[in-house]
This record gives structure tokens, C-alpha cells and sequence, in this order.
């Protein structure tokens, strides 16, 4: 829980930070507040622990771009933890291949971390952090949710995508979920935790050794709401694509159930698309596995066909489709945020859509 006066005073148990490292992690991300932590130890006569973890156990990791390598000390152990902090990725930004940002981050997002954070979460006496790209881990692996978050600037968009909240500020304080933006916001979002886990006369102590100014606004969801004047409603956009002059789109070029698949970063995936002709537009569903999802904002004009798909996996996110329609066959892309566009390919099974 945030310190208060009492707490500061009687508090004996010394505070425990796990720095969850992964092959790939962002060096600044984890050992800008690692320092923090450490210097914060110092303060405190050594009454604090902090540990460098991984999954795997007591290894060597290999940190993104330049690859130095960094030690753990073993394994996450969540019955001693007060902070889990998880860093972002490094690699680059351009590509798809396999040591890009968005394809580790996506690796992670379906990788034993979730199943860590989310044991941490459901404890209720562990505060997760996350740095950078590493709330898009959290939330592409469905522990955000609707709550409010921060990423780095690039990655707002993908956060957004995975139907988090996301807020515009250095540090995101939301009780035991606290995230930060990007890269150097980790050392904000360590000193924010420290001021409010030990007290603000050893953040400031951190602060004036490492000539550091904290900046930015940490957020938190508390107190009155600002005050907004009513805007003039907007138009909504319809479900289906809506024509003029009564002369809608003919359907039939992509009317009919389809076997397609998406190429993502981490794998493909196949899904099963059917498309109808509504009369005055297009509507569709997708079903993968036994989970059947009705598709959103479907517009076709011409030979191209677009859509807007909500999906739980291979993560939980808003894709958007474009694709391009020839006889039996499509292919396009589909897209959320910072993540690399997917390719998609597909044809159809049968004219039928009953």
C-alpha cells in the first residue's frame, strides 16, 4: 500500500523489488530503476531488497540491440515480492522479423510472464510495475483490461487497441498497476514508487545524487473530474457501409464463407470469415475455434473490402483489415498500432453464406 505517515514510521519489513528481465528487455528500462532501487537500499541502511529475476530461473539474459548480457538471481517469488517491475523491449522498430520491438513484445504477451504478472495481480500485496513496452506485454496479454495505462508514445495506439485507457503522462499510478511512458520514464516511475512505498525525503535523497529532475505528471484517478463543456455530437459511423442515391454496392464479389490466414509476428493464425450481403452494405463474422465474433465497420468499395475485428488471440486486440478481393481469393494486411502489419491471405469455400 502508498506509505503514509504511520505506516513510514512502524513499517519493519524491509521492501522487496523483483526487476522481471526477459532475452530482449530494454537495458535503460530495467536498470534505470534498478539504480533507483539500489540507491534507495543505500539510504536505508540496506533495509530493502532488490533482485534482477527471470523465469527461467538463475541465468544469463540477453538485453535487446546490443545484446549484453545480464545475470539473474533466479526465479520471481511472489511471496516475498512488494513490486514485480516488467521493462519493454529493444530492437528495431521497422521490421517484423523475430528481434523487431513488436514482435518481442508480442512474444512475451503469450510467454510465462503473463502467467507471473497475473498470479502477482491476483495476490492483491504485490504492485506491478511496468516500463515502456512493457505495459503493451501486460496489456496484449489481458491484465490491463479497461484500466488506465502508459506506454511509450509510439505504442499508445497498440495500447488502446488492447481496450486499455491510456493516459497521457509520465508515470500512470492506478494502485497496484503503475506504468510509465518511455525508456527514461522508469527512473520517474522508481522514484515515484519509492516516495510513495519509503517516503519523499529518500526520493528526494535519490534525486539530488543523481542530478535528476523528475518531470512529467504522475496520474492517478482521483478527485474531481475537470470540467468539459458539451461538444457537438458527432456522427456515429454505421455498422455497414451506407451508399447514396439508394444504389448500394453489389456484395456478391466477396459474399460467401472464406478460410483465411494471418501471418502475425508470433505464428499464423486461421480463422473462418463469412460475409453477407446485407442490401445496403456488407456484414461478416469471424469464428476461430469455437469463438464466434461479428465483425465491425464493414465497407466494401470496388475489389476492396475493409473491417474492423476485435480478437482475444494470439492477443487481445482491435485489428483493422484491408483486403484486396480477385474472383475466389484475397489478400491484404491487418494492422493495430505499433505492431508490424500481418499479412493475410485467404479463399473462399463456398458461394453459401446460410
Amino acid at each position: 500500500m502508498p506509505a503514509t505517515e504511520e505506516t513510514l514510521l512502524t513499517s519493519r519489513d524491509p521492501l522487496t523489488v523483483q526487476i522481471l528481465l526477459f532475452d530482449g528487455f530494454d537495458l535503460l528500462d530495467a536498470l534505470g530503476p534498478y539504480e533507483v532501487f539500489q540507491a534507495a537500499k543505500m539510504f536505508l541502511n540496506g533495509e530493502m531488497c532488490v533482485d534482477l529475476v527471470s523465469t527461467g530461473g538463475a541465468r544469463s539474459v540477453k538485453s535487446g540491440l546490443g545484446g549484453l548480457e545480464i545475470a539473474t538471481n533466479g526465479p520471481p517469488d511472489l511471496t516475498a515480492a512488494n513490486i514485480l517491475l516488467v521493462p519493454g523491449a529493444a530492437g528495431s522498430l521497422d521490421s517484423d522479423d523475430e528481434g523487431s520491438v513488436p514482435a518481442l513484445l508480442a512474444r512475451e504477451a503469450n510467454g510465462p510472464i503473463i502467467g507471473v504478472v497475473r498470479d502477482a495481480m491476483e495476490r492483491g500485496d504485490v504492485t506491478v510495475a511496468a516500463v515502456c513496452g512493457g505495459s503493451l506485454i501486460l496489456a496484449m496479454g489481458g491484465l490491463v483490461g479497461s484500466r488506465p495505462a502508459v506506454t511509450h508514445r509510439l505504442g499508445m495506439e497498440a495500447l488502446a487497441a488492447t481496450g486499455a485507457t491510456p493516459i497521457a503522462a509520465r508515470v500512470v499510478d492506478d494502485g497496484r498497476l503503475v506504468t510509465a511512458g518511455g525508456v527514461t520514464s522508469g527512473i520517474d516511475l522508481a522514484l515515484h514508487l519509492v516516495e510513495r512505498e519509503v517516503g519523499p525525503c529518500v526520493a528526494h535523497a535519490i534525486e539530488a545524487l543523481f542530478e535528476h529532475e523528475r518531470r512529467g505528471t504522475v496520474w492517478r484517478g482521483v478527485g474531481p473530474k475537470p470540467f468539459e463543456r458539451p461538444r457537438a455530437s458527432e456522427p456515429q459511423v454505421p455498422p455497414m457501409i451506407q451508399h447514396p442515391a439508394g444504389k448500394p454496392l453489389k456484395a456478391t464479389s466477396v459474399q460467401g464463407k472464406w478460410d483465411v490466414t494471418v501471418f502475425t509476428p508470433i505464428g499464423k493464425q486461421r480463422v473462418l470469415y463469412e460475409f453477407q450481403d446485407m442490401g445496403r452494405g456488407v456484414a461478416g463474422t469471424a469464428a476461430q475455434d469455437s469463438a464466434i465474433s461479428a465483425l465491425e465497420n464493414c465497407v466494401l468499395v470496388g475489389d476492396r473490402l475493409s473491417w474492423v475485428q476485435r480478437v482475444q488471440r494470439p492477443m487481445r486486440l482491435t485489428l483493422k483489415f484491408d483486403v484486396v478481393v480477385t474472383g475466389d481469393e484475397l489478400k491484404g494486411s491487418s494492422k493495430a498500432g505499433l505492431l508490424p502489419a500481418s499479412r493475410v491471405v485467404g479463399h473462399r469455400l463456398s458461394l453459401d453464406s446460410a
